[in-house]
């Protein structure tokens, strides 16, 4: 075996390995092209939740993130915007942030991308063609284009057993398409106890806003029988950038004794989201929500007292994310997952991605969609293979410097993991092949 510089990085041959730093990138790029994704956090609904499953340009364009951008592009008030019909919302969002303005920002240019990718036209004035192309699709049919284009294989759902509307589904037995994976939301019940209660009531469980043993007992009872009825991969919770643990309220002793028991006995993770302030701007309703800076502590507190739990975490601040990878490298029973929210941004995913390489290696979940309706799925997927792509052949090119080739094999392995097999066996859903052999999809 003989080693040379090519490009300025060690290359070795003979050792099935990439010969120099041009074929490490392009089998970089063809694999995280090819492998398939197990979107680990959504808001998207499998069919069978009618109304609920979201597709189409007007709940494309009618985004909490571009509400909010369209209130700073133009002088549209609030209070004007809430009163105009779900097309007229539509076409004023079209206008203000696609015609009268360049769409630069990421969610703007996700929009693009989507249209781009169906054959739509991008910069046109109007959405004639775009309502016209849609109001033509079958829904199956859509949805089996969707998953092909974005290349994902299962989506996990935000699943919430206190809506009324989500409830009557779960409740009618009917079969899920199997893709689609619940995950039960504890937010009603961890963050608004007392308006919980009578929900919680309603569906026949005795439970008080005054928390005493029986209501411990009824809450575990309800969790129990929502888990029988969904099969949820894990519990989620999203909580403030002030969320406290050990604290004297209800939230504290919820999680302590009830939700955690629960997680033990049925062996559920848990996923924490922390860091959001809720309606900022109330004004702005979905749209008005913030992020705050939290304690990253509180997770290792939670993994340190409950080592037979595993836990997902993610943080919305930027500044919580070095702290987040210190606190996964001294519990196992943590797993980072994802680039939250505010943090779905190019420049942020990349920097936070190649932090995560440099501190655990690919033992972590490097992102998740979070899309709300379908079609989003199309944009968030092929900008995350993009920044995930240059931050992965930056580490192994750096690897290849200190002489060490990656083999295709390997990157395969990699991203196999990266992209599904470490969320797979974290929550203990059967791993699969994800890399179809031979298919080779060439990224833009």
């Amino acid at each position: 075996m003989t080693i040379k510089q090519i490009d300025g990085a060690t290359s070795r041959d003979g050792d099935g390995g990439a010969r120099d730093a041009r074929e490490l990138r392009r089998d970089v790029d063809e694999v995280m092209a090819a492998t398939f994704v197990t979107d680990v956090h959504t808001h998207l609904y499998a069919p069978q939740f009618g109304e609920l499953a979201l597709r189409g340009i007007d709940e494309l364009l009618n985004y909490h993130y571009l509400i909010a951008e369209l209130f700073r592009a133009s002088s549209v008030t609030p209070e004007a915007f809430w009163q105009l019909n779900r097309p007229a919302q539509t076409d004023l969002i079209w206008q203000k942030l696609f015609v009268e303005q360049t769409p630069l920002s990421e969610a703007t240019r996700g929009v693009i991308a989507v249209l781009s990718t169906l054959g739509l036209d991008t910069g046109a004035t109007d959405l004639r063609e775009a309502r016209e192309y849609f109001r033509a699709q079958h829904a199956a049919d859509y949805l089996e284009q969707v998953l092909k284009l974005a290349r994902v294989s299962d989506i996990v759902m935000t699943n919430d057993p206190l809506d009324e509307i989500e409830a009557r589904v779960w409740e009618s037995g009917v079969e899920i398409d199997a893709r689609f994976h619940a995950a039960l939301r504890l937010d009603r019940i961890l963050n608004g106890w007392s308006d919980a209660v009578p929900k919680m009531s309603a569906q026949g469980y005795q439970v008080q806003v005054e928390i005493d043993e029986r209501t411990i007992s009824e809450t575990r009872r309800f969790l129990n029988d929502w888990i029988a009825r969904m099969k949820p991969l894990y519990l989620g919770v999203s909580l403030p950038d002030d969320f406290a643990y050990p604290e004297e309220t209800p939230r504290a002793r919820l999680l302590r004794d009830a939700v955690l028991p629960t997680c033990r006995e049925h062996d559920l993770s848990l996923a924490l989201m922390i860091g959001v302030k809720r309606r900022v701007n109330p004004a702005l309703r979905v749209a008005g929500d913030g992020v705050g800076r939290a304690d990253v502590s509180v997770a290792a507190r939670l993994c340190a007292e409950n080592t037979g739990v595993r836990f997902l975490a993610t943080f919305l601040s930027r500044e919580n994310q070095h702290e987040l990878c210190v606190a996964a490298r001294k519990f196992s029973n943590l797993m980072p997952f994802g680039c939250w929210w505010f943090l779905n941004n190019t420049s942020i995913i990349s920097e936070i991605t190649r932090e995560r390489f440099e501190m655990l290696g690919t033992s972590f979940i490097p992102q998740h969609s979070d899309a709300r309706v379908l079609d989003q799925l199309i944009y968030k997927w092929a900008h995350t293979r993009l920044v995930i792509a240059d931050a992965l052949y930056d580490s192994y090119a750096g690897l290849l410097r200190d002489g060490r080739a990656v083999t295709r094999s390997e990157i395969e392995r990699d991203v196999a993991k990266l992209f599904s097999g470490n969320f797979r066996q974290w929550v203990g859903l059967d791993e699969t092949q994800k890399v179809v052999p031979g298919v080779i999809v060439q990224m833009a």
